[in-house]
């Protein structure tokens, strides 16, 4: 019972954060300051900011930093795109894989052959 409730708490959070954070905060900016490829890479730079220090309280720095560089992949792409649905499904695919490899406990064997 616990495992579907968390799944759906992580697609529930993938749509819903890329929702907040590059359908809108994203798009609200780009009225601010234009469509230009410099005012797109300034965007997508204060918008994974600003997802990292979300994320700060409840995952620490280690979250923040994943956070950031999470931002930084789904901000360029919907900046490339246009298309929220694929970060979107990006960012629901990232969380489902963590909380796999919690669930089946091999995050640190991943975090070891990534980062030997």
């Amino acid at each position: 019972a616990m495992l579907p409730a968390a799944v759906w708490a992580m697609l529930v959070a993938g749509f819903g954060e890329e929702t907040v954070f590059r359908g809108y905060l994203f798009q609200w900016l780009g009225k601010l300051f234009g469509s230009a490829v410099g005012a797109k890479v300034g965007i997508v730079l204060l918008t994974s900011a600003i997802f990292a220090l979300a994320h700060y309280p409840d995952q620490g720095l280690a979250g923040a930093e994943q956070a950031t560089i999470t931002g930084l992949v789904f901000g360029t792409v919907f900046a490339a795109t246009g298309r929220i649905w694929i970060p979107m499904f990006g960012h629901a695919a990232f969380d489902l894989t963590a909380l796999a490899m919690i669930y089946w406990n091999v995050e640190s064997d991943v975090a070891h052959l990534i980062f030997k």
